[in-house]
Formats: C-alpha cells, structure tokens, sequence
C-alpha cells in the first residue's frame, strides 16, 4: 500500500505528466448557472452523462486531485482572517481569535476563507452544486424535519453557494486528516478517515445517480440508520434519539430561561450571552422580527403569530462566526408554549470571489436561505430572512430543533473514520440535488483511485493548516493579535 502512495507521489511532482490546476480550470467549460445545468441534464440520458463524466478523466485525471501546493502568490492566512474583522462585534474579536487558537482543526473550523482562496487553485471538473462553503465534520449533525423525523445532514450553510462539487468534499477530507491529529491518532489513520469521506461520498452518488429524479430531491438520511450502520449499538441509537426528542424549545426552555420579578427572561451568560435593554436597539430587533414574519408562508405567518415576544439577547456562536452580529429570541405562547428563534448576520461567501455564474443573490441572508433549502430535503419549517432599518441582512431559523451533534474528540480513529464515511455519503446527497449526479458518478468511478487522491491532498492540506495555525500562534505571541482564551 506504501509503495502505491508513494508513486503516486513521485508523479505528482512531475508536472509534464499533466497540465498544472490552474491551466485546467482555463481550459474546461463551466456552468454558469445551477438552473443551466439542470436545464442540460433534462435533454441527455443519465448513461450519456455518465460516460461524459468518464470521459473528463482524460482532462482532469483522478489522480491530478491529490495535488496541493501553496501558491507563490498565496495571501498571509492571518492577514486575511483579521481583513473579516471589520463586519464583527470589535470586542468579541480576541474571542474568536482565541478559539481558534486552540488547535489546528479549531483554527481550519474557523478559516474557511483561507481555504477558499486555495481549492480555487485545484483540479476541477468546472461541475456545480450547491456547495456546503465549509463542510468540515463538525458542520454534520441530526435535527428533526417539519413531521418530527430524527435525519441527519449538512447543518451549516453560512458560507453556501453554487461551487465546483469537489471543494466541499476536499474540505471534508482535510477536516478529516486534522480531527485524527487533534485526537492523537497516527498519520495512517487520518488517511484513512479522509479516504472513507471520498469513499462515502463516491458509493453514495453512484447509488443516487440511479435514482431518479423526484426520488433523489426528496431523499433523507435517517440519522437513527445511519448510526446503525455505522456500528452505533442499537441502544446508544435509541438514548441518542430520545434525547434529540427532547432537544427543543420546551427542553431548552428551564436552561435558556430564569424568573426575575415574576417576569420570564433569558439567562445572561457575558459576554456570550447579553440581554438587549437598550430601547432603540430593541424596536430595531422588534421591526426585524416583524419583516420576518411577512416574509414566511401564510401558515407559518399563522403558526408564528401565536408566540408572543418576550425577551431578546444577543449570543456568541460558533467558531469562524464569533463577533456577527446574532440575537436569539425567546417566544411564548397564551399557555407558555416557548419558542426560541435565532437571527444571525449574514454577508457574501467566501466562495464568491472564486465563483463565476449568473444565479447570485444580492441579498445574503436570501442566499443562506435558499442554499440551505437546495441542499436539505428536510429541514427548519421557519427558515427566514430579512433586510434591516440599517442595512444588515439577517437569516432566522429555530435555536432548538432536535438538533443532535457528535464530540469528535471523544471519538476513536476507527470511529471517526466511520463517521467520515457517513458525513461523504450525506454530503454527496446533499450534493445531488443540485448537481448532476450522474456526470460526478461516472467521473469518479467504481474504483478507490479518487478516494486515494483526495487522501493525499488531505494530508498535505492538513500540513498547510497547521503552518497557518503557527502563524496566528506566532500573530498572537507578537500581539499583532488580540485573543481570549476559554471563553
């Protein structure tokens, strides 16, 4: 198997073999829109495109993917994630910086611009999808449907737009290769991890490429199977499902929530969790709530007009989100049925820049909405936007809905490897949607000949992650950074 990876290698460095990534990229025709695309898949048979997939493997070889090298031009990593700064709360900035400085996969959890600016220069088949934006393993999880259904999915979708399909999976690759390192693995069991996330995603589209098309649009994974048949006994299924049942507003509610003068309000947590007081910021949170709510379909209109509000606060998220400006609500009913609703800001991707087509959105919050609802079959029934008094554009959705997260770090490597696989296989069906199965399936193949590659540029994109997460140790260390740790 060693003499395999290394030959592979050795070609690697001989550029006359193939055209280098850039040069690809000019030479392919693209997409220039998710709806073209469709429009084409409709007139050629899903066996045509499959050997068109097949034959793309002449310009842009399988192998050619494994390829990764900083280019001589490449932008200060640091640099770039300090040019986010301006859009963000000022003093929640050191928060950020310092959960990122934590480790190497907190840093990649929170860099995604970084990597965008360098999967721009990879191989490419030029084929689009709704891209994930930042599909590392933490950005999977379970969450109940509109019916109560326990599915499992891509679960963030700050960064989505229509991208070549091969960024989320080498993403996931590379998230992959770091989530081993950070639990102490050997460097072999993190090739495996991003070799099964290739390996998912490549059996899954096969199966769906075969699929037809309403089937595939409406297709779940139940997150429950998933567990199953990834080694999950059947009762740690069955606990994990029942407290997913009880991971809603009405379980969130004791935790979320104290009794001040007789008065419901949300719990303070500074600085993560600060009530809003102040009376104009408040008639603006009031007025965007308002807008909102005229933007839903008249039933939820009605559904969400039986809450009355209550209390707002605004809350720190995330990792590469720290400082966006996000404010949860909390809701109730006549009888106190509660209900929490998230509003986060929402700005361009930071596929954009690296991205030519013609389906753009000029509203953001717009653009996070409708990539969520194009790569999920099932998912927030109050999924919204809208545009504030001042500009900003929010996205809303519900804080608590059976959402169901995994601790990566208190996984084995043999475990962590199975859930790479499930996290490819979600990922290609999230993919498929909105990208031509077909074509992907038959450029990838049967064989582990892409697996294989993705591996490699994994492991090398997992080396670059950690020089860059250097650099932000060395920015703090020079106080060119301000950071807070443990918060």
């Amino acid at each position: 198997m060693a003499g395999k990876v290394d030959k592979k290698k050795d070609e690697a460095k001989q550029p006359s073999k193939r055209p280098a990534a850039r040069d690809l990229q000019k030479e392919l025709p693209r997409a220039t829109s998710l709806l073209e695309q469709s429009r084409r898949s409709a007139r050629k048979s899903s066996r045509d495109r499959r050997n068109e997939g097949k034959a793309m493997r002449q310009k842009v070889p399988l192998v050619s993917h494994a390829d990764y090298a900083a280019a001589a031009d490449r932008p200060d990593p640091v640099a770039l994630l300090v040019s986010q700064d301006d859009i963000r709360i000022a003093s929640l900035v050191p928060i950020r910086f310092g959960r990122m400085a934590a480790s190497p996969f907190s840093f990649f959890r929170g860099a995604a611009i970084v990597m965008a600016g360098d999967l721009a220069g990879t191989p490419t088949t030029g084929w689009l999808a709704q891209a994930c934006g930042d599909a590392h393993l933490d950005n999977f999880g379970g969450f109940g449907t509109e019916q109560g259904t326990l599915v499992f999915d891509v679960n963030d979708f700050d960064e989505t737009y229509p991208a070549p399909w091969e960024w989320d999976l080498k993403r996931l690759g590379a998230s992959a290769v770091l989530a081993c390192r950070e639990i102490g693995a050997r460097a072999v069991d993190g090739r495996a991890a991003a070799t099964a996330a290739g390996a998912g995603y490549r059996n899954a589209m096969q199966l769906l490429a075969d699929t037809g098309v309403m089937s595939r649009w409406s297709s779940v994974v139940s997150a429950p199977a998933l567990l199953l048949r990834a080694g999950v006994s059947r009762r740690k299924v069955d606990k994990i499902a029942a407290e997913a049942l009880v991971r809603t507003s009405a379980g969130a509610f004791p935790k979320l929530t104290t009794l001040v003068d007789g008065k419901r309000r949300l719990k303070e947590k500074p600085p993560l969790v600060v009530r809003v007081t102040d009376e104009d910021e408040l008639n603006i949170v009031r007025k965007g709530f308002e807008a909102y709510k005229a933007g839903l379909r008249p039933e939820l209109r009605l559904l969400v007009d039986r809450y009355r509000e209550i209390d707002f606060a605004r809350k720190v998220v995330g990792v590469g989100s720290v400082g966006m400006p996000a404010y949860f609500g909390l809701f109730l009913s006549a009888d106190g049925d509660p209900l929490f609703l998230q509003f986060k800001m929402a700005v361009a991707s930071v596929l954009e820049p690296h991205v030519s087509i013609t389906d753009g959105f000029t509203d953001a919050g717009e653009r996070v909405v409708v990539g969520q609802r194009l790569m999920q079959a099932g998912g927030d029934p109050l999924l919204g936007w809208v545009t504030g008094e001042d500009g900003r554009q929010f996205y809303v959705r519900q804080l608590r809905d059976m959402k169901l997260s995994v601790d990566l770090t208190a996984m084995s490597h043999k475990k962590l490897t199975r859930y790479a696989d499930a996290c490819g296989q979600v990922l290609a069906h999230a993919h498929a949607r909105t990208g031509d199965p077909a074509l992907i399936a038959g450029y990838l193949g049967k064989t582990a000949e892409f697996d294989e590659a993705l591996a490699d540029f994994a492991v090398a994109y997992a080396d670059q992650t950690e020089h860059d997460y250097a650099a932000l140790k060395q920015a703090i260390s020079d106080n060119r950074v301000s950071a807070q740790t443990g918060v």
